[in-house]
């Protein structure tokens, strides 16, 4: 009896999402249930105990991570990106239950409580992420470490040419001028800033964040650059930064922010930044209306993390008394290289292991396979926001950013940084990376 309920909740979930491609779902009894076109891709997953599926049903968003990382949701064809895809792909037309509506609910209404990111609570939320075994982020990240949103130009780069390419843009639309002073808001392992400093040609950039481990590879990385002079970076919190500087560039910080905070946040970017300065603020937004973060990637990877919705930035940017001057939205850039970091991490799974353990690797399997499918199939992209302080601090049209492109090209092939050389000659010892 409890068989067959169990097997038509499965058929009631998966029927409605799964319409092309394969799903085959083997529940505890054995009985394999089949769903899609049987078109690609195609996987199969195995039900450890009922109690797994009555989870999975009543809360997908928590449980469906969770049961995958104690292997009481095992996925035996295919890999859990694969399933992710099936489910995921269709689901935006696909109404969710009442039970889903009440949690969806539920957890809107936690979000100021879950978002409180005052000073103390900031500095534990970067160290639950960020200050894990720094040689983890080597197994997959480019050689200069940026943990954020390649561009790809072509769309078929490896991931050291589209990261360059990252930061290639963004100096653009920066518009740096020789001398200037810079600050770079969660500066991770410094790689942004020491392309300000050596290729774009900025006479001192900050570096600020909140991360140990990131602060000692930034540190380390720039007494082996020619321009370590003009370079600094600190253990501190954005809002306890003096300014004034000229431009200032914050790439996948905001999302920590928190809502309750942004109009903190932007307030401390107008008072920092001189009267014809310019920001670039690069993070990851959500193109639908204002949602609650995801409660697995609250929970396991980012808590206090947030996607913000543009109604929900751009009226703390209005109050603060800044100009948006530019939004450029990257919409599967994120995607491709979650892809490509989802694969690399795979190829050296087991050095990771090595590191941490079998169920380690499962989250991190997991948080890199739902990030790209939610970048692919749901509603989330990255935002480029470009804000001064005067209307005509940045040229009436874009024209200049690809030339910008143009001119810092030249200059990276004259100093010999083409993505290749610089996987090479920035390499440094494993004990520090």
């Amino acid at each position: 009896m409890l068989d067959r309920l169990t097997e038509k909740l499965l058929q009631k979930a998966f029927a409605p999402l799964v319409k092309t491609g394969r799903l085959e779902v083997i529940t505890p009894s054995g009985k394999a249930l089949i769903f899609g076109d049987g078109g690609q891709p195609q996987a199969r997953l195995r039900f450890a105990d009922r109690r797994a599926i009555l989870a999975l049903l009543r809360d997908p968003d928590l449980n469906f991570g969770e049961l995958f990382m104690q292997q009481r949701l095992l996925v035996e064809q295919g890999t859990v990106y694969d399933v992710l895809e099936l489910v995921l792909r269709g689901a935006r037309h696909v109404p969710v239950s009442a039970t889903v509506r009440m949690l969806d609910a539920w957890r809107m209404k936690l979000r100021p409580l879950l978002q409180n990111n005052l000073r103390g609570r900031s500095r534990a939320n970067v160290a639950h992420h960020y200050d894990l075994d720094d040689r983890l982020y080597q197994l997959f990240l480019d050689s200069e470490r940026q943990y954020s949103c390649a561009y790809f130009e072509q769309g078929n780069e490896d991931l050291e040419a589209a990261q360059l390419a990252k930061k290639r843009h963004i100096a653009a639309k920066l518009l740096i001028e020789p001398g200037q002073r810079v600050l770079d808001i969660g500066c991770g392992w410094g790689g942004l800033s020491r392309y300000l400093a050596e290729v774009a040609g900025a006479g001192h950039v900050t570096g600020i964040t909140l991360s140990t481990e990131q602060l000692a590879g930034a540190q380390s990385r720039a007494a082996q650059s020619i321009h370590g002079q003009r370079l600094e970076y600190r253990l501190e919190d954005y809002r306890d930064t003096h300014g004034p500087f000229e431009r200032i560039v914050s790439v996948g910080m905001f999302e920590h922010v928190g809502t309750r905070f942004h109009d903190a946040f932007f307030r401390k970017c107008h008072e920092l930044l001189s009267e014809d300065g310019v920001m670039l603020l690069h993070f990851i937004g959500n193109s639908d209306v204002p949602d609650f973060n995801n409660p697995w990637i609250e929970r396991y990877i980012f808590p206090g993390g947030h996607i913000p919705s543009m109604s929900e930035f751009t009226p703390a940017i209005e109050r603060a008394g800044l100009v948006i001057c530019d939004i450029e939205v990257l919409r599967l850039h994120y995607a491709q290289t979650l892809r490509l970091w989802r694969e690399r991490f795979m190829a050296r799974r087991a050095e990771a292991a090595a590191l941490y353990d079998e169920r380690f690797c499962r989250m991190w399997e997991f948080y890199l396979s739902m990030s790209e499918t939610a970048f692919r199939y749901q509603d989330i992209a990255i935002f480029q926001v470009q804000l001064a302080r005067r209307q005509d601090a940045v040229p009436l049209t874009r024209d200049y950013v690809h030339q910008r492109e143009g001119a810092l090209k030249s200059r990276e092939a004259g100093l010999g940084l083409t993505a290749p050389a610089m996987a090479g000659a920035t390499n440094i010892k494993a004990s520090i990376a």
